[in-house]
């Protein structure tokens, strides 16, 4: 694999394969071990907030500060996104609600969809996955500026007079 750097030393490619797919580049520069745990971790917190609170609390519209530090976990946020989009917001999947106003409680004109989560239990998904986008940012940054990995040198073992 050729070692794609700078003059400063920063791996660009492994920053950018580490967007891509979190973990992935620490692996590309011979670090197994910390891009699997990167890895693991990241998407595990990502899907997990996805599990807790549904697709939904990954929406570029309505959060959109929000949704730029899941973006940091890379294109599964914008996937998780389009799902949104396309089909939970769409009333493709699921029933299509009437969503009361705080000022008129029974109002008929906004919809929205009877998969979406609500109150905490929502906040706390959102939270999730932009954690997961603001670590893998972390981790990004740490795979731009760490050296590729160099086994450890065999020495001759001394030999006994």
């Amino acid at each position: 694999m050729a070692d794609v750097t700078d003059d400063e030393g920063l791996n660009w490619v492994a920053a950018i394969m580490g967007w891509l797919v979190p973990g992935l580049g620490h692996m590309w520069i011979g670090h197994v071990q910390r891009g699997i745990f990167a890895m693991v971790g990241i998407l595990g917190l990502f899907l997990g907030g996805v599990l807790i609170g549904g697709v939904g609390v990954v929406d570029r519209k309505d959060n959109h500060l929000w949704f730029m530090a899941q973006a940091g976990a890379g294109p599964i946020a914008f996937a998780a996104d389009w799902v949104n989009t396309a089909w939970v917001k769409s009333g493709s999947v699921g029933e299509m609600l009437d969503a009361p106003t705080p000022m008129v409680p029974r109002s008929t004109g906004a919809k929205v969809s009877s998969l979406r989560s609500v109150t905490s239990v929502h906040e706390i998904a959102i939270l999730y996955c932009s954690m997961a986008g603001l670590m893998n940012v972390v981790v990004l940054l740490d795979a731009l500026v760490r050296p590729r990995y160099q086994p450890p040198i065999a020495r001759p073992a001394p030999v006994m007079p």
